[in-house]
């Protein structure tokens, strides 16, 4: 979808044009903790 290595377009000018902020590009969600794992776990059980 974005190209970091677009000749043309920055990652600033392609998230612009998809109407996404560029924080939301970069984002990189975190995992679930090993405590919160084991709860769901307990809980589904």
């Amino acid at each position: 979808m974005i190209e970091r290595d677009h000749p043309v377009l920055s990652v600033g000018a392609q998230c612009r044009l998809l109407s996404i902020s560029r924080s939301s590009f970069y984002y990189a969600p975190k995992g679930e903790t090993v405590m919160n794992f084991d709860l769901m776990l307990l809980a589904d059980k």
